[in-house]
């Protein structure tokens, strides 16, 4: 009975984060487009977008720096259900702004809005899924039970791209809107808590003090900023007391900020090279995509139990780093086709990662270090904008020092290879539940 209490709770997981994140992938082909006809239309380069997009990042990143191990650790308390719901309800406003109208003034409320609920929306979603998942599977089905949750995204990356391939503009954020809108109502009608209840502390929004160390010393929860270095210890006690938590948080900044910089980039860098459109960009996701669910769904539950976690988070990472020296150096407009078919085996570091964390903290810390881990990528999300945005529009324009418009994108690589040689210094250490165990 408890095992399909547990099965039937994963399934509306996997069903709410394929229509959260459908909403959230459909109108990707289509911001490029819509963003430089806002503000420079008619024009295939556009270094306002380009300073605009880094900003955006910036603030969310910082914003996501200091919110991901807040709500990972309040769902530890409260459950993953309750902390859900924000993120997911905040996630409608700015596609419902998009889906009104799609002019300079509205563009700039989207804009506005977008980057506010960005810094609790931004990973707190994926964040909080991982907890779930973490709650109801046992730790040596982790790494598949991630490659499947990641998978699922994966499919929901595919199919948002292909409706967005062969709807209009404003069909598209029109679509978008009603399935955030849809993927909220799901998981509140039918998704379950996957905390027992006698483990969970009183509401959040209750009035009453809790007794939790993470919140004393601040009245009211009026202090935030004392909340917020009690966090910061917290995160700095949880890496001392494992390596491994230590050496993956290192890979984790250094693979987000590859990661980062590529999306910052090769957007801009395909379009002024090889003048892509909406099109062309969800051809290009489409295969991205699913070269990724084909992997997570199919080849990672058979790769895990041979390879482990260790070295296929090693894997991953080389041919990322692969993936963006292909790009950088593109002849022709077919060759990034063919790189995103890396994504076969670049869609692994995430999940293995994510699992390699989850077997190093105890089952009531699990939002916790799925947060932590989500606020060094947020803090990569910070620095990345500051480097590559300047770049790319420096080496995008005619002002450039040489000829090499892929440079930022070479940049991205070259930070790729750094987590990929500190993966390889990861060492497997005794599950957190086994450690003191006869």
């Amino acid at each position: 009975m408890e095992e399909t209490t547990t099965f039937q709770g994963l399934a509306h997981l996997f069903v709410t984060i394929f229509l959260y994140c459908f909403s959230a992938f459909i109108v990707t082909p289509v911001m490029t487009d819509v963003s430089m006809a806002a503000l420079c239309p008619g024009k295939d380069e556009c270094s306002l977008v380009i300073y605009l997009s880094g900003l955006q990042q910036i603030i969310t990143g910082v914003g996501s720096l200091m919110m991901m191990p807040l709500v990972g650790s309040l769902s530890d308390k409260h459950g993953r259900k309750c902390l859900l719901t924000l993120p997911m309800t905040l996630n409608i406003l700015p596609l419902a702004t998009m889906a009104y109208s799609r002019g300079t003034t509205i563009f700039y409320v989207y804009y506005v809005l977008k980057t506010f609920t960005s810094i609790i929306c931004e990973g707190s979603v994926l964040c909080l899924a991982l907890a779930y998942v973490a709650d109801n599977v046992s730790e040596g089905q982790r790494a598949s039970s991630f490659g499947i949750l990641t998978g699922i995204a994966s499919c929901a990356f595919v199919c948002a791209t292909l409706c967005a391939r062969f709807l209009s503009i404003a069909t598209t954020f029109q679509v978008a809107a009603t399935m955030a809108i849809l993927s909220t109502i799901y998981m509140r009608l039918f998704l379950p808590e996957s905390i027992p209840d006698n483990t969970l502390r009183a509401s959040i929004v209750s009035n009453e003090k809790l007794n939790s160390p993470l919140l004393e010393d601040c009245p009211g929860y009026r202090n935030k900023i004392s909340r917020s270095v009690r966090l910061v210890r917290e995160m700095a006690s949880l890496m001392r007391r494992s390596v491994p938590l230590f050496q993956v948080a290192m890979v984790s900044f250094f693979s987000s900020l590859g990661e980062a910089g590529l999306h910052a980039s090769s957007v801009y860098y395909l379009k002024a090279k090889f003048h892509f459109n909406k099109d062309q960009f969800a051809d290009l996701m489409i295969i991205f995509g699913t070269a990724g669910s084909i992997s997570q769904l199919l080849f990672m539950p058979i790769l895990v139990p041979a390879l482990k976690e260790e070295r296929l988070l090693s894997i991953g990472l080389f041919f990322a780093a692969a993936h963006m020296f292909l790009l950088c150096v593109a002849w022709s407009s077919w060759v990034p086709y063919i790189a995103a078919i890396f994504a076969l085996f670049s869609i692994f570091p995430q999940s293995c990662m994510r699992s390699i964390v989850s077997k190093q903290v105890a089952s009531n810390e699990q939002g916790k270090a799925q947060g932590i881990i989500s606020s060094i990528c947020s803090l990569a999300n910070v620095i990345s904008p500051l480097a590559f945005s300047p770049l790319t529009d420096w080496f995008l324009s005619e002002s450039a020092p040489f000829n090499f418009p892929g440079f930022s994108i070479m940049c991205a690589g070259v930070t790729m290879t750094i987590a990929f040689i500190q993966s390889l210094m990861i060492r497997a250490t005794p599950p957190m539940s086994d450690i003191g165990s006869p």
